[in-house]
């Protein structure tokens, strides 16, 4: 009893954000640190009642805390949730014993199903630090990873969350696409266009990994997205779909810890990427899945090889874990839309809904395509009949109503926000652009800010197979600050090779 007292200090909040990892901070003298052996970046348990919570330990001098007390960042305070200058009982952690799974790997071993089901279960109960999530990642990065450990990941990922069910519909829709295509953003499209059809598309998305937006990041500038799992079945119930961030639910709960960790290290590996896909869409009880797969040379994907290969292995995996999974490979060449970032974006897909004569024609047709493929898994109509019946859907105004029956279930319709700084970029060529570098193109937008700033990114004006004359625009720049902004111009002015033109 003494040695836990003496382990006890008041808790203070910091008000520091130090994002999903928790972080402790103790002075440089504290009678804890010295009892207990802990230094800088050491791993420590602290106890509140029943709750618990694993962080790591920033040392700081003796002016910054009283003595006696301890400080927590704010991810840290949330998951604790103490009363102010609460005690706290710092221990040290129970050992993670998984980290020798993470170890066999780094040594170029197989994992076994349930190697692999502990190391999730252990991240997904923030037992790793980030820089042990990261280990994990980069040993898995690449196709480092075999079938059998893609599918044993993919269910442990399913199994460290909650699942949904839908007992009253045999078949539930869904899609995803692999990414890489700056302005991308066809699903809100593909969800309303399906979901006014009759079938049931409960969508859960995810925040930007490597893009200037995500789903989720672009959807939350319409409506709220942190939704309940009791709100999503409202939802569903009430309009036969939702589009919401996956990552407020408990779904899958790896996975948002895992996504962080890899927008840090700007990785996307294969057998990463199939889990996380196919475990979400697992979790939230679909049946049928439909996997876009872009195809260019600065895309994600980057040949019909590596292609083939992700289509076999999400068909596979999907086989394994109980989906049926249909993939297509797309036109991976050049940005969709005009819009890259979240409110940009969000003005691109609602001039598609409301058939605007402005709309971007790429971002519609693909969405259509996308929408016939889903409608013949659906109904086996064929994609002609599909592409018929999800054109008129669109045309009629169906999926523009669909979509506004879930933007009001969800919580309703926002204004989008203006950034308050921009720049226009144009040409000093005559010619015809003949290709857009997507990976660069994506990194000026996110160099502007997206998708942490709403209404930063960028909006195109010209794209592959324009022609052009000098003073026509590239795009315009937008940003919240001048910093970003400048920040943004200085990497285009150092890489002139993003629109490639074709002088005449």
């Amino acid at each position: 009893m003494e040695q836990r007292i003496a382990n006890r200090l008041k808790v203070v909040d910091m008000g520091i954000n130090t994002h999903q990892e928790p972080v402790v901070y103790m002075r440089d003298d504290c009678h804890v640190c010295k009892s207990e052996g802990f230094s800088a970046a050491s791993r420590v348990k602290l106890t509140i009642g029943k709750k618990e919570l694993v962080a790591t330990l920033n040392i700081v001098e003796k002016h910054v805390l009283a003595e006696g007390q301890v400080g927590l960042s704010r991810i840290a305070m949330e998951r604790l949730s103490p009363a102010p200058l609460e005690e706290v009982e710092i221990t040290h952690p129970d050992v993670v014993d998984s980290l020798s799974c993470v170890r066999k790997k780094v040594f170029g071993n197989a994992l076994s199903e349930q190697e692999l089901e502990e190391i999730i279960l252990d991240i997904s109960q923030h037992r790793y630090a980030d820089i042990e999530i990261a280990s994990f990642l980069s040993v898995c990065a690449g196709s480092r990873l075999n079938e059998a450990e893609i599918i044993g990941l993919t269910k442990a990922m399913v199994k460290a969350g909650k699942h949904l069910e839908w007992p009253e519909h045999k078949r539930v829709f869904d899609k995803h696409c692999i990414g890489g295509l700056p302005g991308n953003r066809t699903t809100p499209l593909v969800v309303s266009i399906v979901s006014a059809a009759g079938y049931i598309m409960p969508k859960s998305s995810s925040r930007s990994i490597t893009s200037p937006a995500g789903t989720a990041d672009t959807m939350e500038v319409l409506t709220r997205v942190r939704l309940a799992l009791e709100d999503i079945q409202r939802v569903v119930k009430q309009t036969g779909a939702c589009l919401t961030w996956g990552g407020a639910v408990n779904l899958s709960p790896a996975d948002d810890l895992l996504i962080r960790i890899e927008r840090a290290l700007d990785l996307d590996g294969e057998g990463q990427l199939i889990a996380s896909v196919l475990s979400k869409k697992i979790a939230i009880g679909s049946t049928d899945v439909l996997i876009d797969i872009p195809v260019g040379p600065t895309a994600k994907v980057r040949n019909l090889d590596d292609a083939q290969r992700l289509v076999s292995l999400f068909q596979n995996v999907g086989r394994a874990c109980g989906i049926n999974v249909r993939c297509i490979i797309t036109d991976g060449t050049k940005p969709v839309g005009r819009g890259i970032g979240p409110a940009l974006e969000a003005k691109d897909l609602l001039a598609v809904l409301q058939n605007q004569q402005d709309a971007p024609m790429d971002l519609r047709e693909r969405a259509l395509v996308l929408s016939a493929h889903l409608l013949d898994m659906a109904s086996d109509c064929g994609f002609e009949a599909g592409l018929e019946l999800a054109t008129a859907i669109l045309q009629r105004g169906g999926a523009y109503r669909q979509f506004m029956r879930i933007i009001d279930a969800q919580g309703g319709l926002k204004s989008i926000p203006n950034a308050h700084f921009q720049y226009n970029q144009a040409t000093e060529k005559r010619g015809r652009i003949i290709a857009i570098d997507n990976r660069k193109l994506a990194k000026v937008a996110k160099l502007a800010g997206a998708p942490f700033g709403i209404g930063a990114g960028l909006q195109l004006h010209s794209n592959v197979g324009d022609s052009v004359v000098a003073g026509n625009l590239l795009f315009t720049l937008y940003s919240d600050s001048k910093g970003e902004l400048e920040y943004a111009l200085e990497y285009v002015q150092k890489n002139p090779d993003i629109f490639v033109i074709e002088e005449n």
